[in-house]
């Protein structure tokens, strides 16, 4: 019965209907005090969707909040207290189209109708290196081409009554990629404000012991972006793991342990389990700030989480086996990346090796990491939560 009812869900006509009761219950009067969260789809209690709840949860108790969930995804939510609404459901149905607010941190489904009566915070999710939306030249994502993916990114776009931005070089690029002509809020990102309140070694041990990750070794953080056109399905995309663990645990496992973490979008299971002690896999952990607080050095390459541990102050190496293709034929970047990267550079495992030994003898971070630390960091300070939430629910 559950199989049968998820296909009926996707049916095209299942989607006419909700669309037209949620157009017909979105001309009631709203709920004013009900917002409904979501972050990454539906997948994790997580991102400045969590952030903002939380500080909503604290100071504003008057608020009814709820969290849409997919339903595949729901154990990510046992335990934390929220109220759930499995996406697409009734109950969802009727909670969505009634509330006063939505916070979400990625697009809506296009079929989904905004209420006139919706306020809609678009939290969004990283300062962008990839081009974003209508300043991409081409896609290679599977089911549709660069003149539908941006007219359907900007009719969404066009839902939003406000935008947060990180800073002032995201603040000048989300206006044209998102032809966005609504309020932005200048805040700072809100999940980052926990990398400024819970820095300490007493927050980081609990969260190391919480879990089981070794305290007596080093935690090298591995978090990779996705690859557009490497994929399985529409929405699932496949990754395949460049970096060598087993030459990794050869030569540094004395020392140090790795944490995987990959993109909420891939969808394939990477296997640790040769690499018992070394290498664990965290990429379904619900929330990614707790990794980089644990984490002594972060290994990226195109992703944007190397904007927000910046604010750590700690050190990083990019992973760039394929920046040539990646940089000239999948999405382009929007600033000089191999110069202003607060880190090395590398291609190849031995590198990556190689500058883990040199930050092992130099613990110094790089001489261009108080410029970009100024131009990409600077507004946040532990407090972006508070300056959202009261732009838009007052004081």
């Amino acid at each position: 019965m559950k199989n049968l009812w998820l296909k009926f869900k996707r049916l095209s006509m299942t989607k006419k209907v909700y669309k037209l009761l949620f157009i017909m219950i979105g001309l009631l009067p709203a709920r004013k005090h009900t917002i409904v969260f979501e972050s990454f789809l539906g997948k994790q209690f997580s991102d400045n969707p969590r952030a903002i709840y939380e500080y909503m949860k604290e100071h504003y108790p008057e608020y009814k909040l709820y969290w849409s969930v997919d339903p595949r995804f729901i154990d990510n939510f046992k335990d934390k207290g929220v109220n759930i609404v499995p996406r697409l459901s009734i109950k969802w149905l009727l909670i969505m189209a009634s509330a006063k607010y939505w916070v979400s941190n990625s697009r809506m489904p296009l079929w989904i109708p905004k209420p006139k009566h919706t306020v809609y915070l678009q939290t969004w999710h990283g300062t962008p290196l990839k081009k974003l939306a209508a300043d991409m030249d081409d896609v290679f994502m599977p089911g549709t081409n660069i003149e539908n993916y941006k007219r359907n990114f900007l009719k969404e776009s066009a839902n939003w009554d406000y935008l947060i931005s990180p800073n002032p070089y995201s603040t000048k690029i989300f206006r044209r990629a998102f032809a966005f002509k609504k309020e932005m809020i200048e805040s700072g990102y809100p999940r980052n404000d926990f990398l400024y309140n819970a820095n300490n070694e007493k927050d980081i041990l609990a969260l190391k012991k919480k879990y089981q990750i070794p305290t007596d070794k080093k935690v090298i953080l591995y978090a990779p972006t996705w690859r557009d056109d490497q994929y399985f399905e529409k929405g699932k995309y496949k990754f395949d793991l460049k970096l060598d663990l087993k030459q990794m645990q050869e030569q540094l496992g004395d020392q140090y342990i790795v944490l995987l973490r990959l993109h909420y979008l891939i969808a394939n299971h990477i296997d640790v389990s040769e690499y018992k002690g070394f290498a664990f896999d965290f990429s379904h952990h619900e929330d990614i700030r707790e990794l980089y607080m644990v984490s002594d050095l972060l290994i990226t390459d195109y992703s944007s989480v190397f904007f927000d541990y910046a604010n750590l102050k700690r050190p990083m190496i990019f992973f760039v086996y394929d920046i040539e293709d990646y940089r000239d034929r999948l999405r382009g970047f929007y600033f000089d990346f191999e110069e202003k990267a607060p880190g090395p550079l590398v291609k190849t495992t031995e590198e990556v090796i190689e500058e883990i030994n040199k930050l092992e003898k130099n613990k110094r971070l790089p001489r261009n990491f108080d410029e970009f630390y100024e131009t990409f960091c600077s507004w946040e300070d532990g407090n972006a939560t508070k300056r959202v939430v009261e732009t838009v629910w007052g004081k």
